[in-house]
């Protein structure tokens, strides 16, 4: 979150914010859509469906692990990766609970 004064907000608040990064990029909607379609899939099988190079999807798994959307299995050499779908489950509902309690005030 940059320079933002994280440790003000709450734990929840937070947590959101990093589900919502994660989230805030196309490629990694693109990876996570096509996660869900497979089940699961190696680096290299994301690689041969989007427009993008091998060390850019890298980087976006990487990040969608940190948060823990996905998940990967090492099978050296390579990392079976797949949606994690508890973090997946969580994400639905802080957001479907953020979304209605605003409904809800106004």
């Amino acid at each position: 979150m940059g320079v933002t004064k994280t440790e003000v907000f709450t734990a929840e608040q937070n947590r959101i914010a990093d589900l919502a990064k994660a989230l805030a990029h196309p490629a990694r909607i693109a990876i996570l859509s096509v996660l869900a379609k497979r089940k699961a899939c190696i680096c290299n099988d994301i690689v041969e469906e989007l427009p993008l190079s091998q060390a850019t999807v890298s980087q976006h798994l990487k990040e969608l692990k940190r948060i823990g959307i996905i998940k990967g299995e090492i099978d050296p050499p390579r990392v079976c990766y797949c949606i994690n779908e508890d973090t997946w489950q969580e994400a639905q509902e802080v957001f479907s609970k953020m979304f209605s309690d605003y409904l809800k005030c106004c």
